[in-house]
């Protein structure tokens, strides 16, 4: 089992290594214009101060923070009183006075709600730094391709990284996992972009090769 784990790691790392080769080979390919501008770009602090683009992104950057927790209070409030409810019937089932079943459903209420608050603040988490990929990319110039790419990957590492670091270091390794997994998937997501606009390219050429030549063109092969 440990074998196969560590040869899942070493595979994964490998795939990751000649990914990024074929990334950049593709970056030359297809030259500065047409490749991820994501790469070197940056939004910083200071673009919230542009009195144009930059600051209307950080005023909605800081609305849909505020929108996602008081969406995640109601959440956590619903859950609190649910699960109160709850131990409130299951204590009088159990011959316990009132008093003592409020009591317990107070205790069942808030661990509830604890378990609720970490598990919003999680999804939240991923999912705003996933959206302000997608903004930064679109504010330095790129697609909306890239965009998307590099947003997918920042969730989806964001993820995998704060699962695998709560497993092994608790609170600790989940933020630390999910930040570092967030910056890995992003760049995986642009290596996987640079990669299909490579391709594409490729394609694109062949056909005009075919073309120059007077034979049929794919498309026209089909028709």
């Amino acid at each position: 089992m440990i074998f196969q784990k560590n040869s899942f790691q070493l595979l994964f790392l490998v795939g990751i290594i000649l990914l990024g080769f074929a990334a950049e080979k593709c970056r030359l390919l297809v030259g500065e214009e047409a490749s991820s501008k994501s790469w070197t770009g940056r939004f910083t602090f200071f673009n919230c101060f542009d009195v144009g683009t930059g600051t209307i992104a950080c005023v909605v950057k800081e609305l849909v923070k505020i929108y996602l927790h008081y969406v995640g209070a109601v959440h956590v409030r619903k859950v609190r009183e649910a699960a109160a409810a709850e131990a409130v019937k299951a204590g009088l089932s159990q011959g316990l006075s009132y008093g003592e079943a409020s009591e317990k459903a107070r205790e069942e209420g808030n661990a509830a709600a604890r378990r609720a608050f970490l598990q919003a603040k999680h999804i939240m988490r991923h999912l705003i730094s996933s959206g302000w990929d997608v903004f930064e990319t679109l504010y330095v110039g790129g697609t909306i391709g890239e965009g998307l790419m590099r947003g997918s990957g920042t969730l989806l590492g964001s993820y995998a990284g704060g699962y695998m670091g709560e497993q092994r270091l608790g609170w600790i390794g989940f933020l630390v996992g999910s930040h570092m997994g967030s910056w890995a998937g992003g760049r995986i997501g642009l290596m996987a972009y640079d990669v299909g606009n490579g391709v594409q390219f490729l394609l694109h050429f062949v056909g005009k090769e075919h073309n120059s030549d007077g034979s049929p063109s794919l498309r026209d092969s089909f028709l």
